[in-house]
């Protein structure tokens, strides 16, 4: 979607709450049309759908609003929406952190700066207002390491997986036009499944086993919401030092355990326990996205249809994505981390899996980016997360 008019150009704040919201929600819908890779999540992760459980992002109703101010921006030009933003003062972050950083968030425009530049200044001026000295983005409302974030800046011509985003190269130009400065990158890694493990690691997964102190078994999926407050858990220890962390909340793991719950594989996760505590998580997750890609089709693409194709579907993608992978501080060097991984790569070869994506991988994690180029992972992703200095 591209625009050369030189009409007046009125920016709207929409609070949260307000029925306007959906026009905000709405809008990527017009601007990536046609894209073939673009991926959106589920109208109801953002607006709610109670039919399907859903608590949308967008709603007074999400318990990220309990720590949290937002509001969101949208640009009108000759009648027609052309491009929109967040701004967000996230409590709890700030706290953990000890910052003063506000956030821009659900950064969508059409090609023409004036545009971006304009809903840059009032998300800006929005979070400088509130005290903040940094805004950091783009996210959804923020940047914690949970959260769908980041401007696609290589890689343009692959598709997204679950829970990552994708946007044209210019996103990344406007933003450093502004003034935003590089706060961080995050890389994906691809690999092919069918590969057979190194031998090095078949050896080292080897000795781990006959260690008779470490245990391991998959998620077990009638316990689902169990199983996902252990993973948190494990998460919220193993991640306590990364850049951008934040504790995932029970609220949240809950929320987790219902959006997983129609494409979790039980055993592309796989826990390690040692002497009975828990000690190390891999997960890995069939990914939805090509069932859930719009069409662009006559019928439409609204969450029904798209449910529908994903049911259809979802046992018969090849790809996966390892979305988190944590060993908790005592239990580290120990070779949990090769036996997880063989346990896992085994069990995706003999389920017929043909590709995983590692992703979100920051920069400078080489205790994570070592080891998935030691089982023959290339990169060829990256997003970055900026920052502006309010002074």
């Amino acid at each position: 979607m591209n625009s050369t008019s030189r009409a007046p150009l009125r920016i709207e704040e929409i609070s949260l709450g307000s029925p306007r919201i959906k026009l905000f929600a709405d809008l990527p819908w017009h601007i990536h049309r046609g894209d073939p890779c673009w991926t959106p999540p589920l109208r109801g992760d953002l607006l709610g759908n109670r039919w399907l459980g859903l608590v949308g992002l967008l709603t007074p109703k999400h318990p990220y609003h309990r720590d949290a101010e937002v509001t969101h921006f949208l640009a009108w030009r000759d009648g027609k929406a052309v491009g929109r933003v967040s701004a967000a003062i996230n409590r709890r972050f700030n706290e953990y952190h000890g910052t003063r950083i506000g956030f821009f968030g659900f950064w969508d425009v059409i090609e023409d700066y004036a545009v971006a530049k304009a809903l840059l200044e009032r998300a800006c001026a929005w979070v400088k207002e509130r005290g903040m000295t940094v805004i950091r983005g783009p996210g959804e409302y923020s940047n914690a390491t949970h959260e769908r974030q980041g401007i696609l800046i290589d890689g343009f011509e692959y598709p997204p997986t679950v829970e990552l985003t994708h946007n044209p190269p210019y996103y990344a130009d406007f933003l450093e036009r502004y003034g935003f400065g590089k706060a961080k990158d995050y890389h994906a890694y691809i690999m092919d499944v069918q590969t057979p493990p190194p031998p090095r690691l078949q050896r080292l997964a080897e000795q781990v086993r006959q260690r008779r102190d470490i245990e391991t078994r998959p998620l077990i999926l009638k316990h689902l919401q169990k199983e996902v407050h252990l993973i948190v858990k494990i998460y919220n220890d193993s991640w306590a030092q990364n850049w951008g962390f934040l504790p995932i909340t029970d609220e949240e793991a809950i929320l987790l355990a219902n959006s997983l719950r129609l494409i979790v594989d039980p055993g592309l996760v796989q826990f390690a326990f040692v002497r009975g505590e828990p000690a190390a998580v891999l997960g890995a997750f069939p990914d939805p996205n090509y069932a859930l890609r719009p069409r662009w089709r006559w019928y439409g693409d609204s969450d029904l249809i798209r449910l529908i194709r994903l049911l259809r579907k979802r046992r018969h993608t090849g790809r996966t994505r390892l979305m988190f992978f944590g060993i908790r501080p005592g239990f580290r060097n120990l070779g949990i981390d090769a036996l997880l991984y063989e346990r896992v790569k085994n069990y995706a070869i003999g389920k017929g899996y043909s590709t995983c994506e590692a992703s979100l991988l920051l920069e400078d994690n080489h205790l994570i980016l070592r080891p998935s180029e030691f089982m023959g992972a290339k990169r060829y992703k990256t997003w970055r997360i900026y920052d502006l200095p309010l002074d």
